[in-house]
C-alpha cells in the first residue's frame, strides 16, 4: 500500500493522519477499502487513535459482472439476439454461471488472480447478457443505491480482486468482480 500514518504538526497538533505517498493525499478517517490488518500494517500505526484503526465503508465500488437473463428477467432480450426473447429457464443460467465458476477456478489455479481477472473479462465479453459486455463487463464505480438492492449487497460485500457466488437479481444471474 502507499499509504502511512502520519503525526500532525499544524492544523491538529500530534494527530495521526493517514497519507498517501503516491497522491500526496492526506486524510483524518482511514482510506476506504483497508481492513483492520490492513491499517495496522502501515507504517506508523502504532500513532493511531484506537477510533482510527476502524475501516470506513466504501460510498462507491468499481465492479464488473457476467449476467446471465432467463425468461424471468424484467427484461428478457440480449445483445446477442437483438428483439429475441429469452428461453432459458432460471436454472439453465445458474448452470451457465456454474460452468464460467469452473473455468475461472481453472485460471486462477493455472495461473493466479491475474489469470483469473482475465478469464472473467473474456467470459463476460462473449457471455454476459448486459450491454456492459462491450466493457469486458466494467460497470465503473456506483453508489449502494444505482444498483438493485441483491447487486449492490453483494459488490460492497466483495474484497477488491474477489468474485461473488451466483446473485440473483431482477435482471437475471450474476458473477460480479469487484474491482475498486
Amino acid at each position: 500500500s502507499s499509504w502511512e500514518v502520519r503525526t500532525s504538526g499544524k492544523s491538529k497538533p500530534g494527530m495521526a493522519y493517514f497519507y498517501n505517498r503516491d497522491t500526496n493525499k492526506s486524510e483524518w478517517e482511514p482510506p476506504a477499502g483497508l481492513t483492520r490488518e490492513q491499517i495496522e500494517a502501515l507504517p506508523g500505526a502504532h500513532q493511531l487513535a484506537p477510533h482510527q484503526l476502524e475501516p470506513v465503508a466504501p460510498t462507491r465500488v468499481r465492479a464488473s459482472h457476467i449476467l446471465v437473463k432467463h425468461e424471468g428477467s424484467r427484461n428478457p432480450t440480449s445483445w446477442k439476439q437483438p428483439g429475441v426473447q429469452i428461453k432459458r429457464t432460471e436454472a439453465q443460467a445458474i448452470e451457465d454461471l456454474r460452468r464460467f465458476q469452473d473455468d475461472l477456478e481453472r485460471a486462477r489455479e493455472e495461473g493466479g488472480p491475474s489469470a483469473e481477472k482475465l478469464k472473467f473479462e473474456q467470459l463476460a465479453k462473449e457471455h454476459s447478457d448486459c450491454s456492459s459486455h462491450e466493457n469486458n463487463g466494467d460497470l465503473g464505480k456506483f453508489e449502494h443505491d444505482k444498483m438493485q438492492k441483491p447487486f449492490a449487497d453483494a459488490a460492497f460485500a466483495l474484497e477488491i480482486g474477489a468474485i461473488s457466488d451466483i446473485v440473483k437479481s431482477g435482471s437475471g444471474v450474476h458473477l460480479i468482480m469487484r474491482t475498486g
